[in-house]
């Protein structure tokens, strides 16, 4: 991955590698995710794979990439689309926990893990919506 800013009229998406690195992303949060059970509760799929893809649909989508998820999905309601798991503090920071070695795993630039983490970090304390154990 280059350390340079994209090139005007570039993404972030672009400037940190496209749908590889946030399959990357993804595919090492959710091998943290099936390890840990009671944050694998939150997802009632058997199979992970298809909230994988999910995410990184809309991932690729927020950071200026390929508009696939909203095509097949609608709008990402994100709040709405959580609103039927509980969602407390504790689940919040597991979660951050399993995204935070996702990110590192990616080793990018400083300015664009600062960026990337920022929002991630941002998003999950909108998903909160319950403080009951």
């Amino acid at each position: 991955m280059s350390a340079d800013p994209p090139a005007p009229g570039g993404s972030f998406y672009e400037a940190v590698g496209g749908r590889p690195t946030f399959e990357k992303l993804v595919q090492r949060f959710y091998a943290g995710v099936a390890e840990d059970p009671p944050l694998r509760e939150l997802y009632p799929e058997e199979d992970l794979g298809p909230a994988a893809e999910r995410l990184t649909g809309f991932l690729e989508q927020y950071w200026g990439g390929p508009t696939t998820y909203s095509e097949q999905r609608g709008h990402p309601r994100l709040r709405m689309r959580h609103m039927p798991f509980k969602v407390n503090p504790a689940q919040r920071d597991r979660w951050l926990t399993h995204m935070r070695a996702a990110v590192d795993s990616l080793e990018l630039p400083p300015l664009y893990e600062a960026e990337l983490w920022a929002y991630l970090e941002r998003a999950a304390l909108a998903m909160v919506n319950t403080f009951e154990e």
